[in-house]
């Protein structure tokens, strides 16, 4: 697990640091990226330890994705409830009620962040969800 920092400037010509989450070295991207409080996290998939297979039960694959989730948030010093924002991608939207029960169930707090579950085409490794997110620390 490393975390990568440098620094930029915004608009406004003030220096912001940004700090790159990157659990997998052979990622062609980011895990995640941290310009101040907010973490922008990137798309994860439920596949196994390998990387590349995604479990043949549902409710597996869902823990999966999530804990792949829990684990980048950690990295950067956050926890699931700094979440603010999550969009969920599903080929196959009648997941919905299974993938429910199992997300909110990696909150420990009742109010949940804001979510968009999105219907799209194919994931890869035939994944079934892909989970993004923004986090704020605080």
């Amino acid at each position: 697990m490393k975390k990568k920092s440098t620094r930029s400037r915004g608009a406004s010509g003030s220096r912001r640091k940004r700090e790159y989450i990157r659990l997998n070295d052979q990622a062609p991207f980011s895990d995640g990226v941290l310009v101040g409080n907010t973490l922008y996290l990137a798309g994860r998939i439920g596949v196994d330890g390998s990387g590349c297979h995604v479990p043949a039960d549902i409710e597996s694959e869902a823990h999966n994705v999530m804990q792949s989730v829990e684990s980048a948030l950690r990295e950067a010093g956050m926890q699931m409830d700094d979440l603010v924002y999550v969009q969920v991608f599903c080929p196959d939207v009648s997941l919905w009620q299974r993938f429910n029960q199992i997300y909110c169930s990696y909150f420990k707090r009742q109010t949940l962040p804001a979510r968009a579950f999105i219907g799209s085409g194919k994931l890869l490794f035939g994944a079934h969800f892909e989970v993004q997110g923004i986090a704020v620390r605080g």
